[in-house]
């Protein structure tokens, strides 16, 4: 028999999602590929498991495992089940799976960690029985997570709806917080959702340590409250962010487009792999570029008039988004625009010179690729955690600018024409720009040797080295 390699290996459990998926794989290449560990990934699937998925496992370096477990049946949940509930109990319903893959691996590697993300609590059972430390990966920001370790406290002090609440909640380190601004699961105590939540949150103690896809430069309030509690210790060690595209049938199209404009002079304008707006709102956002007079490149989806996340599981459209448009907009805005369906290469569109702003959903993984190319943005917030980073974006760093929606909640054209001509061209838009250049300095600073963020992983990889030290 074999024996086992000397150097520790990390059990990796992303729950199902490409903006939980995205961000792990990137830990696990800075782990392997700097702090000498070995790692697996352990991908769940939703209802089926998606090209985008299997992309991003692909692309992984040949020396990171990973192993796609077959997709769990949600049959018996309720179709208007919120996500968190279906991410739960697909985590919940794997583990047996789960624990087969951890005695596997315990079995010719040197297993000693298991770093799950942040709806996948229910796992630190498995790495109980299988004696390795848990720690949870929070791929989204200091804030969002102050508010997960202090829910539990506030299910006990609050008795009505957090977006009931008169005054801003205030947790430490933290901008005051509306309770409308919220994130979505906690928006209605009643529903599994926010029972799910708050069980993980309960959970989150047991870990041995939480590293957060976040650095102190973004969020220096919420680190310091954080760090300072110490428990469990949280290690702000991001940005991580893909470095690649997966690639795509648009991506020339795109790039060529792209190369064809005046620098900095494109607004890129994407909801990310989940986000869907309605048909109302997509023909506003159509008729408020055109309205606008500025260049623009939109990755449409096709509407969804019920959730805003209708694509989270399948980022593809099924329909042709296109087939959407207002009539005769594509005619009107050719040269001007570019509207490509469903999907364009993110990161190379964020790093080129043509690009000078970003109207985005707010997602995190979103927000840390414009951070680090140094794009300003346009606040539009959708679903789960992103009106929370619009506050702080927008409110707390002030490098984005927020269109304001009417009493029916939809943004009109005549708003959104005049947020991106002020983001573009407009003074407002100059100090944004500014700021967030001196956020990207600041971003590249913190993963290099003796950064912060470097720093923060080396701790907790050393401690993988030594586990008699935890």
């Amino acid at each position: 028999m074999e024996d086992k390699p000397t150097h520790p290996h990390i059990a990796i459990l992303p729950s199902p999602g490409m903006g939980h998926l995205i961000p792990l794989c990137e830990f696990a290449k800075r782990i392997v590929l700097h702090h000498d560990c070995s790692a697996t990934v352990i991908a769940l699937a939703a209802d089926s498991s998606s090209k985008a998925q299997n992309a991003v496992l692909d692309g992984l370096p040949k020396n990171i495992n990973s192993i796609q477990l077959p997709p769990i049946p949600l049959d018996d949940v309720p179709k208007d089940a919120k996500i968190e509930t279906r991410i739960s109990l697909t985590v919940k319903r794997s583990l047996g799976l789960i624990r087969d893959v951890l005695k596997k691996l315990a079995s010719t590697h040197r297993l000693v960690a298991l770093v799950v993300d942040l709806f996948a609590t229910d796992a630190f059972d498995l790495a109980k029985e299988f004696g390795i430390s848990p720690y949870i990966f929070y791929p989204t920001t200091l804030t969002v997570l102050s508010v997960f370790i202090n829910l539990p406290i506030l299910d006990e002090t609050v008795s009505c709806e957090y977006r009931d609440l008169s005054e801003p909640i205030r947790l430490p380190g933290c901008i005051p917080l509306h309770g409308k601004d919220l994130l979505d699961p906690v928006q209605d105590r009643q529903n599994d959702a926010y029972r799910w939540l708050l069980h993980h949150c309960k959970r989150y103690k047991e870990a041995r340590g939480i590293l957060v896809n976040s650095f102190v430069d973004v969020e220096p309030g919420p680190a310091r409250a954080l760090m300072e509690a110490g428990q469990p210790p949280v290690y702000p060690v991001g940005p991580l962010i893909q470095t690649g595209s997966a690639g795509g049938v648009d991506e020339n199209e795109c790039l060529r487009w792209l190369d064809e404009q005046p620098r900095g002079s494109v607004l890129y304008v994407s909801f990310g792999s989940g986000g869907t707006l309605t048909s109302h709102q997509l023909s506003e956002l159509a008729l408020g570029l055109e309205m606008s007079g500025q260049r623009f490149l939109w990755v449409a989806r096709s509407p969804q008039d019920k959730v805003a996340n209708a694509a989270y599981f399948s980022v593809q459209s099924i329909e042709d988004p296109l087939d959407f448009l207002p009539e005769g907009f594509l005619a009107r805005t050719k040269g001007l625009g570019l509207v490509v369906p469903s999907w364009a290469p993110q990161i190379q569109v964020l790093a080129h010179g043509s690009t000078g702003g970003f109207l985005t959903h707010c997602g995190w993984n979103s927000t840390l690729e414009s951070i680090v190319h140094g794009v300003p943005l346009i606040a539009w917030p959708l679903y789960a955690e992103q009106k929370m980073n619009a506050v702080m974006l927008a409110d707390g760093l002030k490098v984005a600018l927020r269109p304001r929606a009417g009493e029916d909640g939809v943004i009109r054209k005549e708003e959104i024409a005049t947020v991106v001509r002020g983001l573009m061209e407009g003074e407002g838009g100059r100090e944004v720009r500014n700021r967030m250049h001196d956020l990207k300095d600041a971003a590249a600073r913190v993963i290099v040797e003796g950064g912060s963020s470097q720093m923060a992983l080396s701790q907790v990889a050393h401690q993988w080295k030594n586990p008699k030290q935890l």
